[in-house]
């Protein structure tokens, strides 16, 4: 009897994990033997200030521990990033990147529906990035929403935080800086406003995605890169 109980009890206890894993946006998948961590940046990024309670967030004080998490574990062997941002916090966002940009696990990135914004260098970060056809980015400037800058030392803030997200970019992509900063600034496409938006084969064809694909794409090439360092492993061992 205590025996079936704790069966059920075990049971219950790994449902209620993949239900909080669901709910968080983050799940761990087999493919090929191999252990890949799924985690979706969605909706707004949200930084230092808390978002109103209707609208859909990736909290960045969520996400960091878990990117040190798959980092330092010893069973998960890739990790895909799927995105459908309409972007956030500048700084959060960032520094989420910047993250991302630094791990040794093998990584990649999925835009579906859009990588908006911030969601730009998010979306660069990884090793491998891919986005669906259908999908869209749209590249504009630093601003304040809703904020006069008032002050000359915001500005200046500002035009830094600007220049850090091209220098990023430019650097974990094929886009040049030039190229990039021009879509940044380009008048006459955003209504009352200055940008770019860009599909998937936009994205691609100006080097800022590496590859139009799905799913299935986005797993292949972990697992590629999974095998591959496991084969280098065992060569250096014998």
């Amino acid at each position: 009897m205590c025996e079936a109980e704790n069966e059920i009890n075990e049971n219950e206890e790994c449902e209620d994990k993949k239900e909080s894993a669901f709910e968080s946006g983050s799940i761990t998948v087999m493919k090929d033997g191999h252990f890949i961590h799924c985690l979706t940046v969605i909706g707004q990024i949200e930084g230092h200030i808390i978002l109103p309670t209707q609208n859909k967030t990736t909290k960045y004080e969520h996400v960091i521990p878990q990117l040190v998490a798959i980092e330092e574990s010893k069973e998960i062997e890739g990790l895909l990033i799927i995105l459908n941002t309409v972007g956030g916090d500048v700084e959060a966002g960032l520094a989420i990147a910047e993250l991302l940009s630094t791990m040794k696990t093998p990584t990649a990135s999925l835009v579906l529906g859009g990588g908006h914004s911030i969601g730009v260098p998010l979306a660069v970060s990884c090793k491998k990035s891919f986005i669906a056809q259908s999908a869209t980015m749209t590249v504009h400037p630093v601003r304040m929403n809703g904020t006069v800058l008032g002050v000359p030392q915001t500005l200046s803030y500002f035009e830094k935080m600007q220049d850090r997200i091209i220098r990023f970019v430019e650097n974990n992509s094929k886009i040049s800086a030039e190229d990039f900063r021009g879509l940044m600034m380009k008048t006459g496409e955003l209504i009352m406003d200055v940008g770019t938006v860009l599909d998937g084969e936009e994205a691609v064809r100006c080097g800022i995605i590496d590859e139009l694909g799905g799913l299935s794409d986005a797993l292949d090439y972990l697992n590629s890169q999974i095998e591959e360092g496991n084969d280098a492993l065992h060569s250096d061992e014998s």
